[in-house]
């Protein structure tokens, strides 16, 4: 099995910066790698595949936690596909309640630049609104 022997390079392999990769093992996240003698550490592909799953979902908006329970449900062979289907299905549905409050602000924010005058007066109802 071919091995990464600086987390530099794993970082370039996987498009996980080294400051996330060593929080990625410091919260169990990535399994602790093996060290070298002196002391570097030693990526796997494996690990690198790790790192390329957890950046995928990161990605695509999953929490650390839902992360960890997909990392886990993808380790488990016999697992169900109806146990990942449903995280999935529980993050569309929060990205959904995200995107009406976007738009919320987004027409909010739109009412208001259309109500400001935009010159030399002091009046602002951006201002304004901000200051309630």
């Amino acid at each position: 099995m071919r091995t990464i022997e600086n987390i530099g390079a794993a970082s370039k392999a996987s498009g996980v910066s080294a400051k996330m990769i060593r929080h990625y093992e410091d919260i169990g996240l990535l399994p602790k790698v093996a060290r070298s003698f002196g002391n570097y550490r030693v990526y796997s592909a494996n690990d690198i595949h790790v790192l390329r799953f957890i950046r995928r979902a990161r990605d695509l908006g999953f929490s650390i936690e839902e992360i960890r329970e997909l990392l886990g449900l993808w380790r488990n062979k016999s697992r169900s596909s109806a146990a990942v289907k449903k995280i999935a299905g529980k993050h569309i549905a929060d990205l959904r309640v995200k995107i009406a409050e976007l738009e919320s602000m987004v027409q909010t924010l739109e009412h208001l630049t259309r109500n400001c005058h935009g010159d030399h007066r002091p009046d602002c109802p951006i201002l304004d609104d901000l200051s309630r």
